[in-house]
């Protein structure tokens, strides 16, 4: 009995003994379970009060991990498709500090890429002795890094990123704590996904927002493009994280800025270099050419920058790297250029450039409006000028005088001239007919040579006798300054002339005068300012017509008159011829 009872208490002790240990195993688990419940809970509430900023959350996931996984340090990387960068590091040995500027995929990492659940190194030096050629794992193990578990931050089978812990001892990670870790990359995803649908809605917002501010400026400013062009490219420049921003128009022959943002030392040197031919080959030529973008990543290994000095004194003069230039195209015709350009060597992503693509069909708009508004305006300037120089002709029915300086006032107005003489041959004798915004000495000059000279000056008497229209962008550089005609020298160096139009007075055929307009700046007249002016030459003729025939009526009507006089006194003297 004493011996039974001895063993019943030996097996009774052993029994507490083990419940006891199964109780502080189950306390452990317990504990463990609660301090991982606890981290989760903290890490949601790290995301929850930081939605749209990653570096605590990932600092919180890191510090959490390291903690209830026994490592003594941890790296938390992204993954862009092509380079692993470090997005937060907690206790890393002097190795992680390289891995700052990123690092591609190689061991170990490749078959995360791949798609493997998780890579688990038990021993890292043994892993630098199996591969000799593969310098990572050796310099690992000679930073302190034993033991190595690494889990992918996956979503939808896409990689963004990899969170490691890591042990200076080799042990082996648990399969709870492969399990923790692998949950907690599971939060990191989330975050990262809350992060960048957060990023996307705002973006898009910013985007709305800065479109509905552009077309607000666009409808408040319907016909002036200064303030449409200043907002587009301030808003283009914020959204794009550009440092300069330009806006090209072309008017068929030469770019022209019509507005730029950012360093003012580029921005004065580009308008004291504008209008200019774009070289061939160069960026605006590609898309003149026809290319809706062209982007450069990084302009100083650009091939061409040695070939166009603009280029090359832009990226001297802004310290500019990255360049993307967006076509304002409608159908088939090209309007210019925006361009945005970086200090730092960054390409552009594609909703960058979505974004400029949109900004680039508000330009068109903008311009096509203030197009259409500008003709609408001009029509009515010509239809208003036109119903003027009739009234002028109705009330002056047989006095050609007011009606040509009226014409020539209202057409040299229309054409953005500054003087104007209209010449008209009668009798087979020039005149100056009618003369507006000339100095007194080129006036003197005109009626001096119309009196000495039966013919009026060689540019009008060629204008005549061919009966087209003549139009000299430069005067200074035509035949007749050259050959030193006193007429042309005259308009230059006394009324300050330099481009010029002419156009002929035609009846039945006949050339019975001209209109003669010029400018002081060189740029010839337009297809629509040569229209204008033809169809006030047209008006002239129609009242040298009307006093013609006014002229001929009057002088009939006299004839009559005096003829019934002459039979009256013969019908009342029949027998007086005195009276007769």
């Amino acid at each position: 009995m004493a011996v039974t009872g001895k063993a019943s208490l030996a097996d009774l002790r052993r029994t507490i003994t083990e419940l006891e240990a199964e109780l502080d195993k189950r306390t452990a688990e317990r504990d463990e379970g609660l301090a991982r419940e606890a981290a989760v809970a903290e890490v949601l509430q790290v995301i929850n009060s930081s939605p749209s900023c990653l570096a605590p959350v990932f600092d919180a996931i890191l510090e959490k991990a390291r903690s209830l996984c026994g490592a003594e340090y941890g790296v938390l990387l992204t993954y862009d498709g092509e380079v692993f960068r470090p997005a937060a590091i907690h206790g890393a040995p002097p190795a992680f500090a390289e891995m700052r500027e990123g690092i591609r995929p190689g061991f170990g990492f490749t078959g995360l890429v791949r798609g493997e659940r998780l890579l688990h190194i038990h021993d890292m030096a043994e892993a630098a002795a199996q591969r000799p050629d593969d310098p990572v794992p050796r310099r690992l193990a000679e930073n302190g890094i034993r033991t190595q578990l690494a889990v992918p931050l996956r979503k939808d089978d896409k990689l963004l990123g990899i969170i490691t812990a890591n042990r200076r001892e080799v042990r082996p990670f648990s399969d709870k704590q492969i399990l923790l870790l692998e949950n907690f990359a599971a939060q990191a995803v989330i975050a990262m996904e809350n992060a960048r649908l957060i990023t996307e809605t705002r973006e898009a917002l910013e985007q709305q927002t800065a479109t509905a501010e552009v077309l607000q400026v666009i409808n408040s400013s319907p016909g002036d493009l200064t303030p449409v062009f200043d907002a587009m490219l301030e808003r283009a420049l914020r959204l794009c994280d550009g440092a300069y921003g330009s806006l090209f128009t072309f008017d068929g022959e030469k770019f022209s800025a019509a507005a730029t943002r950012g360093e003012t030392g580029y921005s004065d040197w580009l308008r004291q270099s504008v209008p200019f031919l774009p070289p061939s080959g160069g960026l605006l030529d590609r898309a003149l050419k026809g290319e809706d973008i062209v982007e450069v990543a990084d302009l100083l290994e650009y091939d061409g920058i040695r070939q166009y000095s603009a280029l090359q004194r832009m990226v001297e003069l802004g310290g500019y790297r990255s360049l993307l230039n967006v076509a304002l195209r409608k159908e088939n015709t090209f309007f210019g250029v925006i361009t945005i350009n970086r200090r730092d060597k960054r390409p552009f992503t594609d909703k960058q450039i979505a974004l400029l693509q949109n900004f680039a069909a508000q330009a068109v708009i903008a311009m096509e409006n203030a197009r259409l508004l500008t003709e609408t305006r001009e029509a009515l300037e010509q239809q208003t000028a036109t119903a003027e120089v009739l009234e002028v002709i109705n009330s002056s029915p047989g006095d050609l005088d007011p009606v040509f300086e009226a014409m020539l006032e209202k057409a040299i107005h229309l054409c953005s001239g500054i003087q104007g003489a209209l010449w008209t041959v009668e009798g087979g004798r020039a005149k100056v007919a009618a003369s507006y915004g000339n100095t007194p000495e080129f006036v003197a000059l005109l009626r001096e040579h119309a009196r000495g000279a039966p013919n009026p000056p060689e540019a009008v008497r060629e204008i005549m006798r061919r009966g087209c229209v003549l139009n000299i962008r430069d005067l200074i550089e035509h035949e007749l300054y050259q050959r030193g005609d006193p007429v042309a020298k005259g308009a230059v160096e006394l009324s300050g002339v330099r481009s010029l139009v002419g156009i002929p007075l035609v009846k039945d055929r006949a050339s019975v005068g001209a209109f003669m307009i010029g400018r002081r700046e060189v740029r010839s007249f337009s297809d629509k300012e040569i229209a204008l002016l033809q169809n006030f030459a047209a008006q002239a003729v129609i009242a040298m017509e009307n006093v013609r025939l006014i002229t001929e009526t009057r002088e009939a009507l006299e004839q009559q008159t005096a003829t019934a006089e002459v039979l009256q006194v013969i019908n009342s003297s029949p027998g007086d011829l005195r009276n007769v």
